[in-house]
């Protein structure tokens, strides 16, 4: 597999899970999922982790999966290769994981004692990674291992933390985001 073959494959594979923190951010506010509770001095998750706003990346994600399906076989014909297609388990596991692991990363940041919207060096970058790949895994073992290849995995885990980065410099910059990271 050439290289540019195979970042090609590892961005389209991954936007339905690069999309919902994004759709998160947007469509956020409402109800905190941890309706408040504390688990000793401090919340178990924050403001920042809505009902709302974590549906409508799951939405946002899975309508991405969609398109990006339907769309599939005229791109894959321009480029000369296949790019996945997505099942609906795959873009289930691929845009709530992304969304599970964004929630995770907040338990953790409150147990380590870090504000909202604290930095988080390496779980900031890839906690939706860590959790929406073995998710996608679970859910659609099959087309995980058809298009995730070692090399796509390698291309993602050091793809992501610099898109990550970029578009939250971008989103800072636009002021959707109050901090940079």
């Amino acid at each position: 597999m050439a290289v540019l073959e195979t970042i090609a494959i590892a961005f389209w594979a991954m936007l339905p899970a690069y999309v919902p923190n994004n759709a998160a951010v947007l469509a956020g506010g409402g109800r905190p999922i941890d309706g408040g509770r504390t688990w000793g001095d401090r919340r178990v998750l924050g403001d920042g982790k809505t009902w709302r706003g974590t549906a409508m990346g799951i939405v946002a994600g899975l309508a991405l999966a969609a398109v990006l399906t339907v769309i599939e076989p005229s791109v894959s014909d321009a480029l000369g290769f296949p790019l996945p297609a997505f099942t609906p388990f795959a873009a289930l596991g691929l845009a709530a994981g992304a969304m599970l692991g964004d929630i995770l990363a907040s338990f953790l940041k409150r147990r380590t004692g870090r504000q909202r919207g604290a930095m988080f060096p390496g779980l900031d970058q890839l906690d939706f990674v860590v959790v929406s790949l073995p998710l996608v895994a679970l859910l659609d073992f099959d087309w995980f291992r058809e298009w995730f290849t070692l090399e796509v995995l390698f291309v993602v885990v050091v793809l992501t933390p610099i898109l990550h980065v970029t578009t939250n410099v971008i989103a800072y910059k636009l002021g959707l985001k109050n901090e940079p990271w």
